[in-house]
C-alpha cells in the first residue's frame, strides 16, 4: 500500500485538488440558490424575470 503511495503521489495530489475546486463550486452553487441568486450573475429573486439577463 505504501508502495502504491509513493509512486502515484502527484496523481493523488492533483485528483484532491480538482476533487476540492469541484466541491467548492457545488457549494457556491447551492448556497447562491438558497439565497435567491441565479446562474446569470444578475439577481432575479428582487425583479421575478424568466431571464435572459434579466431581460435587459
Amino acid at each position: 500500500m505504501i508502495a502504491f503511495l509513493t509512486e502515484n503521489i502527484g496523481t493523488i495530489i492533483v485528483l484532491l485538488i480538482i476533487v476540492a475546486i469541484v466541491t467548492a463550486v457545488v457549494v457556491k452553487m447551492v448556497k447562491d440558490k438558497k439565497s435567491g441568486k441565479s446562474a446569470c450573475g444578475c439577481d432575479c429573486s428582487e425583479c421575478g424575470c424568466g431571464c435572459s439577463k434579466c431581460d435587459k
